[in-house]
């Protein structure tokens, strides 16, 4: 084990972030710490790593072992290049090897026992280099650059030169080249492109340690985690698997969570239903039965009601209007920037319904054709047209269809006049904004809210033809269920720009990959774009592609005949079955129909034996009574009976 993390604790100003946080994590294991924003996933790290203290509980890392930690906005030294701030992390090599080069020029002037003592340095020095890698750790240097998307004449950069997201890439190859026993990364993925993440995703792979990341790239966790560990509602639950493993079991425990709670709450009712039944027959036997019900209710431990999932954000996205089947149609389109062609002659279609995938390195042109598309930039050459009855909703990645100076509230008010106050803040509530959070100002607004609000106004749009630019970023993984959710249940057509290949795999029926200046059409989701990427681009410089020799569809060669037999015996199965347990039902409706008119039958009997030995005149008829007493006798055993029945019958 080499780390351990017992009974975490933390609350900010009466909130409570964290509360018992405990889990291990063991040499070379791979774990991803998953939930929503806000959940403390970024304070758990922070209290891993010692920047901030727990106000209980211990973290323990294994003697001996190193730890490096990736923040999302990790420091690097902008007076250095890109290259030098790597180099840094091997300073021990280089200073190794000026000691060698000194020994070297030493021995050729020593003699006697001076040379040997400088022989003996040299050799240890080394071995110390050859250990460390001292011979390859500038073309490591040069392969972790290069695999996170910098370019040989980038490497010379100076630091103070770049953007953000260039600054955590130069922060992560530092990291990664340190190899600390244990990484942990905060949201590694942010700032890289498609090429870079499958790098690092074979890198952290291949890694000889442990790593911890928070990400909420669903599809690299997939690649990376053999273990998830879940914050939800200040708790921690660990989870064997990667993250559909976790996905899929979290699912099972929130469906038998859910499960267990309707029904306990249908028994609830139901014996209170029954106990009911039981004193409207007002008998003192039935009344004694419907007090020892009401004691066995009354022993429950009755189960709290379960977080609905997704049940929070309410997204639903309906066109206004029906497109025509044409609804884009781009011809010859080219653009440049400079000397720096982006594009050129590209062309492509979109039909009624279709949800289409644009995807490729950063720097491409992705966001760029969305604007063209969208009227915001001109292209250099080429046109598009739109279909007929095509209404645009677009989502900018960057949110510059929001007005940084305005309120919440004035941003769907200004937009949809026609809409009532309770109307609005109805709106924001389904995007979690409540309160006083609608007079908030958008600049105030975190990346992830300015998101929801845009998918806000994008609900409200009701467009037919949604452009979609990076949608799930900032969004934590909830959120980004919720929209997949809507996007697959929207009519309309969609052309998004995504990095997310999970949000990808799920929403996409076909995939345009802008590559050497011209787009590549898959059609399929991006596990069908990784399938055929190698024989497309094969086919595309003219080297022969593989034969594929089995069919996806038919893996085991079974006849198709075969299988629809087999389909149609299953489906007669599930319809017997089905008509069986509806008679069943049937059935026992009306044995318990027949039970209550028995019961009912009898009870008037007896009300009317009570009346008639109550009469005087029957009084002085002794066999009378006799007979009237024999009865009640005998009817009151056929209720109990029929009490027995009629229970069992309820249930």
């Amino acid at each position: 084990m080499i780390l351990s993390c017992q009974n975490i604790s933390k609350e900010f100003v009466e909130h409570k972030v964290l509360a018992n946080i405990s889990f291990h994590i063991e040499d070379y294991e791979k774990a991803a710490i998953v939930g929503v924003n806000g959940a403390g996933k970024t304070t758990l790290l922070r209290i891993i790593v010692g920047e901030m203290q727990p106000d209980e509980g211990l973290v323990t890392l294994a003697k001996d072992k190193t730890l490096g930690y990736l923040a999302q906005n990790s420091a690097v030294d902008t007076a250095n290049t890109i290259y030098d701030e790597l180099l840094s992390v091997k300073q021990n090599l280089i200073t190794l090897e000026t000691l060698m080069r000194k020994c070297e020029e030493d021995m050729k002037h020593a003699s006697g026992s001076a040379l040997d003592n400088l022989m003996k340095q040299y050799t240890d020095y080394t071995h110390a280099f050859e250990r460390d890698g001292g011979y390859s750790y500038k073309s490591e240097i040069v392969g972790v650059l290069k695999g996170l998307g910098f370019t040989e004449a980038e490497f010379s950069k100076s630091i103070a030169t770049l953007s953000g997201g260039q600054k955590t890439r130069v922060a992560l190859g530092k990291l990664l080249l340190q190899k600390p026993d244990l990484i942990i990364l905060d949201e590694p993925t942010n700032h890289l492109d498609m090429n870079s993440i499958t790098w690092l995703e074979t890198y952290l792979l291949n890694y000889k340690g442990a790593v911890i990341i928070v990400s909420h790239d669903r599809y690299f966790l997939d690649k990376i985690a053999t273990k998830v560990i879940e914050i939800d509602q200040t708790k921690a639950t660990t989870f064997q698997g990667n993250y559909s493993d976790y996905a899929v079991k979290k699912e099972q425990l929130r469906i038998a969570a859910w499960n267990a709670y309707v029904n306990q709450q249908r028994e609830i009712k139901h014996q209170e239903e029954v106990i009911e039944k039981l004193r409207s027959f007002n008998r003192e036997k039935s009344i004694k039965r419907a007090e020892s019900r009401e004691k066995m209710l009354d022993k429950i431990d009755i189960i709290e009601k379960p977080t609905e999932v997704k049940a929070d954000m309410k997204l639903t996205l309906t066109p206004h209007i029906q497109s025509g089947n044409d609804v884009l149609t781009v011809e010859g389109l080219s653009k440049a920037f400079g000397s720096q062609k982006l594009f050129e002659n590209v062309g492509f279609e979109l039909k009624r319904g279709e949800h289409v995938a644009i995807i490729g390195d950063n720097g491409t042109g992705k966001t760029t054709l969305l604007k063209i598309i969208n009227g915001i930039l001109a292209a250099d050459a080429g046109k598009f047209r739109l279909g007929t009855n095509v209404e645009i909703g677009y989502y900018d990645q960057d949110h510059h269809v929001l007005h940084s100076e305005k309120t919440l509230f004035e941003e769907i008010s200004d937009d949809y006049p026609y809409l009532t106050n309770t109307e609005i803040r109805n709106v924001l509530a389904a995007f979690l904004f409540t309160g006083e959070d609608v007079f908030k100002r958008i600049q105030e607004l975190s990346g992830g809210e300015r998101g929801r609000v845009s998918l806000a106004k994008l609900m409200l749009s009701n467009a037919n033809f949604l452009i979609l630019d990076e949608p799930t970023n900032h969004l934590d993984i909830m959120s980004k269920e919720i929209l997949e959710d809507a996007i697959n249940q929207y009519e309309g057509t969609v052309l998004y720009v995504s990095h997310d290949r999970y949000f990808i795999n799920k929403t996409a029926h076909r995939i345009l990959d802008l590559t050497a200046k011209q787009f590549v059409n898959y059609i399929g989701n991006y596990d069908y774009y990784l399938e055929k990427h190698d024989t497309m681009m094969a086919a595309l410089n003219g080297v022969n592609p593989p034969i594929a020799s089995t069919s996806a569809a038919n893996p085991f060669g079974v006849s198709s005949s075969s299988q629809a037999k087999a389909a149609d015996s299953e489906n007669k199965l599930d319809w017997k079955a089905q008509k069986e347990e509806q008679a069943r039902l049937r059935k026992k409706e009306n044995d318990l129909k027949k039970c209550e008119e028995k019961i009912a039958t009898i009870e008037a009997r007896l009300q009317e034996i009570d009346t008639e030995m109550s009469d005087p005149s029957i009084g002085t008829q002794v066999a009378k009574l006799q007979d009237l007493s024999k009865e009640q006798i005998k009817l009151n055993e056929q209720l109990e009976k029929l009490y027995e029945e009629w229970e069992l019958l309820a249930e």
